[in-house]
């Protein structure tokens, strides 16, 4: 027998227990509820005067100790059947519990797309069962998510890496290479050590994201928005693109490494997609409870039924495109990770004349359990 078996029959002894001792109990308290009066009734009649409760035409009635002698006898045969009536009640109690049981095993051996649906009436167990199919199906869309994404990271490594082998592969195989023709190979060689290299320091950088926040530091917004856009305007001036900024104090709580990525994403995201001498805004402000930090840059025009989708990772607004200025498909899935983890909420909107504009409000003022 098992330990899982013993701890429900366990269970189930001590909720018949509980009922048997209900159901005793009830009978104890309307034996004494009859018997109590009868006794004062019967203490209450004189000495040598016949006694009311005796039914002189008929016979004789019922003494108090033929009532009490009955009622020991009946307290005594109510014990097994209360002990009866509480382990059946108690068994019927727990019939829906052991099949949620039986359920969740099945479904948690594997077949995550079962579920309980236990549908009404809506009573505590129901409630219970409804709780757990949440969780089924967060834990389906979560193992989903991993399984898609292994799959598209295996993809992204093993392009470059076939790349490179069949540059390596042509050279040798080429008897008239020069060194210069061999210079060339390692130069290409090399940009595409570069391209895994940022490759994996991207999925590195998602990966810690979604792990969460594992320290709250104050901070101030405008100084990390200050510090990253100093280190992309060469970048954007190459590109012919105008950065903008509108930096007020925007002081919140969170990672400042986290943060410090989310905001090199948005910023990079928004360089990249853009147009030729297009611009983007950069603005932080306070507003109440809030922080809030909008990146607007103008760009290809983006449908509005896409946008959620190039928040999942390796997604793109064009995936047919190579280069590197596409970018991996993971610079808005880092900042939807951050924002996650610091518990604050992204809002994004397509501009009619083409690009995004991405707003991420955190909390104002410190964490709660920031010393």
């Amino acid at each position: 027998m098992t330990t899982q078996t013993l701890t429900r029959r366990s269970l189930q002894t001590r909720l018949a227990l509980a009922y048997a001792a209900g159901i005793y109990a009830a009978g104890v308290f309307v034996l004494v509820m009859i018997a109590v009066p009868l006794a004062s009734f019967h203490a209450a009649i004189p000495k040598g005067r016949p006694s009311s409760s005796t039914i002189t035409e008929t016979g004789p009635g019922i003494s108090l100790p033929q009532l009490l002698t009955g009622s020991a006898v009946a307290l005594v045969i109510l014990i097994p059947v209360a002990l009866g009536l509480g382990w059946f009640v108690a068994g019927r109690f727990l019939h829906p519990l052991r099949a949620i049981t039986a359920t969740a095993k099945i479904i948690s051996a594997g077949n995550l797309h079962q579920r309980l649906d236990l549908g009404d009436p809506t009573d505590e167990l129901s409630e219970l069962g409804h709780t757990i199919d949440d969780l089924f199906a967060r834990l389906q869309a979560s193992f989903d998510a991993q399984r898609h994404f292994v799959a598209n990271a295996s993809h992204e490594l093993r392009t470059p890496l076939a790349g490179l082998r069949t540059l390596l592969e042509v050279a040798l195989a080429d008897p008239d290479a020069d060194a210069e023709a061999l210079r060339s190979v390692c130069r290409e060689a090399l940009a595409l050590g570069e391209h895994q290299e940022r490759l994996v320091q991207a999925l590195l950088a998602l990966a810690t994201s979604e792990r969460g926040v594992t320290r709250w530091d104050t901070l101030d917004l405008t100084k990390i928005v200050a510090g990253v856009l100093a280190s992309r305007r060469d970048q954007a001036t190459e590109t012919g693109i105008d950065l903008a900024e509108h930096l007020t104090p925007a002081v919140t709580a969170g990672d400042p490494r986290l943060i410090e990525s989310l905001v090199a994403n948005l910023i990079d995201n928004a360089i990249r997609h853009n147009h030729p001498d297009g611009h983007v805004k950069i603005a932080t402000q306070t507003s109440g409870t809030e922080v809030a930090l909008t990146v607007a840059n103008t760009g290809p025009v983006i449908p509005d039924d896409q946008i959620q989708r190039l928040f999942q990772p390796f997604q793109k607004l064009a995936p047919n495109r190579h280069g590197h200025r596409d970018g991996y498909g993971l610079g808005l899935a880092i900042v939807n990770a951050v924002t996650q983890a610091h518990h604050a909420t992204l809002t994004t909107s397509a501009r009619p004349e083409g690009g995004l504009s991405i707003t991420v409000r955190f909390a104002h003022g410190a964490h709660p359990n920031h010393s």
